[in-house]
C-alpha cells in the first residue's frame, strides 16, 4: 500500500515505538505513587513534557497533557469560557476542525454567542473578519494554525495583535503545524495551542494543551490533581514518553524533514498540473509543505478514492473525522468553491518517509485511474 494520508495520522517511528515499550511492563508504576517505581515513572513523565515543551519553544510546566487534540480543543474552549465571568461572544475561523466546531457548540447551549470568521478563497482570514472582531470584541478566540485538509497556513499576527487590542483570549489548534514546520507559542503571543502525537509520527491517544502561566482555564474532568490540577486522571505514561520522544525528533529533524516535504510536493505539484481536469486548491497562499488537496472534474472525491484504495494507494477526501458524513465539503464551501466541486476534492499528504519514486508511482495511478474519465470529457468537448 502507498500510504499518502499523513495528515488523518502517521505512521509510529520505530525509535518512539522502542521508547515506549518499558512503560508498559517492566517501568508500569502510576506516576503520582510516591515509591521508588512511581518516581521514576514520574520523571519520565516529566522529561516527555521538556520535550514536547521544546518543540513549540514553551517552558515545560505549561504543557498539559491529554487524550489527544480533540480533548484538548474542547479542554481549551469551554475551560476558557467557563472561567469567564460572564458570557459574551466567542468566534472561530470558518476553516476550523469539527472537534473545535464541537466545543463550541457545547458553549452556545451554554448562554455563548458563536460568530464564524470568513476566509476567502485561499483560506485565509479576511479583512472584514478582522473588522468584525473590532467591532464586536469577543472574550474568545480560536483558530488554526495550519488547516487540516488544505494544508494553508494561516497568518495569526494581525489577528492575535487584533485580539490584544480588544482583550480577547487566542486559542490555536497547531495539531498539523508543530512537527511540519516551526511553531513558537510565545513568539505567537496566544493564550493557548492545541498539539497532538499521531500527527507527528508519536502514538495515537495522547496530545497536550500548551497555556501561557496567566491563563484561567476550568478543567473539564474531576478527581486527582494531575497536570497542574486542570486535568484529571492517571497519565498513560507509555504514550507520554512516546510523544515526548516523536517530539524531539521532530524537533531535531525539522529543516531536513521540512526541506524534503517541500520538494516531494513541487515533484507531486508539477505532474499534476500535466493532468487534465484536475486544480490544486489554495496554491497560491502558504501551506504545509506536505499538503495538496485537489479539485478533480466531474468524478467525486470518494469514487477516486475507492478506485485509488483498489490500486494499493491511501489518500482522504478531506478530514479524517470527516469520513462517512454526506454534504458538501465544509472547508471549501468556505472558501467559495463551489458545492459540486467540493464533492470532486481529495487529498494528498505526504510522510516524511515518501520518495520520489513514490510520487511517481501515484502520479501514474492517477493517471491511470482518470484515464476513462478523460476520454469522456474530450468527447463531450470535441463530439
Amino acid at each position: 500500500m502507498l500510504y499518502l494520508d499523513c495528515n488523518a495520522t502517521t505512521p509510529l517511528d520505530p525509535r518512539v515505538m522502542q521508547a515506549m515499550e518499558p512503560y508498559w511492563i517492566e517501568q508500569s508504576a502510576n506516576p503520582s505513587s510516591s515509591h521508588r517505581s512511581g518516581r521514576a515513572a514520574r520523571a519520565a513523565l516529566e522529561r516527555a513534557r521538556e520535550e514536547v515543551a521544546e518543540l513549540v519553544h514553551a517552558p515545560a510546566k505549561q504543557v498539559i497533557f491529554t487524550s489527544g487534540g480533540t480533548e484538548a480543543n474542547h479542554l481549551a474552549i469551554q475551560g476558557m469560557a467557563q472561567s469567564m465571568t460572564e458570557v459574551g461572544w466567542m468566534a472561530v475561523g470558518a476553516t476550523e476542525h469539527p472537534s473545535l466546531h464541537a466545543a463550541v457548540q457545547m458553549m452556545e447551549r451554554q448562554g455563548w454567542q458563536a460568530h464564524t470568521l470568513e476566509v476567502d478563497h485561499n483560506g485565509v482570514i479576511t479583512e472584514g473578519s478582522l473588522q468584525w472582531v473590532h467591532q464586536y470584541r469577543p472574550q474568545l478566540i480560536s483558530l488554526m494554525l495550519a488547516n487540516n485538509e488544505t494544508g494553508v497556513i494561516q497568518p495569526l499576527q494581525e489577528l492575535v495583535a487584533t485580539a490584544r487590542e480588544v482583550g480577547a483570549k487566542v486559542h490555536v489548534d497547531a495539531t498539523q503545524a508543530a512537527g511540519k514546520i516551526e511553531v513558537n507559542f510565545n513568539a505567537l503571543g496566544v493564550d493557548c495551542m492545541t498539539i497532538s502525537a499521531h500527527k507527528l509520527y508519536g502514538p495515537k491517544g495522547v496530545g497536550a494543551l500548551v497555556v501561557s502561566p496567566s491563563l484561567s482555564l476550568t478543567p473539564q474532568l474531576g478527581g486527582g490533581g494531575q497536570e497542574l490540577r486542570r486535568r484529571a486522571g492517571t497519565e498513560n505514561v507509555p504514550a507520554i514518553v512516546g510523544f515526548g520522544v516523536a517530539a524531539a525528533i521532530a524537533s531535531s529533524e525539522l529543516e531536513k524533514v521540512r526541506h524534503q516535504l517541500q520538494e516531494m510536493r513541487q515533484q507531486l505539484e508539477q505532474g499534476l498540473q500535466q493532468i487534465q481536469g484536475v486544480e490544486i486548491v489554495a496554491q497560491e497562499a502558504e501551506r504545509l509543505p506536505n499538503t495538496v488537496m485537489l479539485l478533480v472534474a466531474g468524478m467525486e472525491g470518494e469514487t477516486l478514492l475507492m478506485q485509488l484504495d483498489q490500486k494499493g494507494v491511501a489518500v482522504s477526501s478531506g478530514s479524517a473525522c470527516q469520513a462517512g458524513k454526506s454534504g458538501p465539503n465544509p472547508v471549501l464551501r468556505a472558501m467559495g468553491v463551489d458545492e459540486q466541486m467540493g464533492r470532486n476534492a481529495i487529498r494528498i499528504s505526504l510522510c516524511r518517509h515518501t520518495t520520489e519514486e513514490q510520487i511517481e508511482q501515484f502520479l501514474m495511478t492517477l493517471k491511470e485511474t482518470l484515464a476513462p474519465q478523460s476520454a469522456v470529457m474530450r468527447q463531450a468537448v470535441w463530439g
